[in-house]
């Protein structure tokens, strides 16, 4: 199998319910292959002219590249935030197996 680019894409939500939720969709939806819920974490950002310190819980998504747009719009449309966290950070080293793996379980 063509190893594929692999990415983990990253964002962070409110509630641990709501990172579960999300992490829950993009798996089902087999837009990640896998995703994983750490928190809580502080968080200190600014928003509108404040400095803000919250309670956050993130989510790391293990997708091909190939279905960054598609998680990005799923993300978008279930978040609760105005403008959600949404990073993607490029895999430059991925064990071959786990590249077949991720691709395979996503449809990559």
């Amino acid at each position: 199998m063509e190893q594929k680019s692999i990415i983990m894409v990253i964002t962070t939500c409110g509630t641990r319910k709501e990172a579960q939720d999300l992490a829950r969709h993009l798996v089902s939806q087999r837009i990640a292959a896998c995703a994983q819920v750490s928190g809580p974490i502080t968080s200190f950002y600014w928003w509108n002219d404040r400095l803000e310190e919250d309670e956050e819980w993130q989510v790391k998504f293990k997708m091909v590249a190939s279905n960054f747009e598609r998680a990005v719009s799923v993300i978008r449309e279930k978040h609760s935030y105005e403008l959600p966290e949404i990073v993607a950070l490029k895999a430059d080293e991925v064990l071959k197996e786990y590249a077949d793996w991720v691709s395979a379980e996503t449809k990559g």
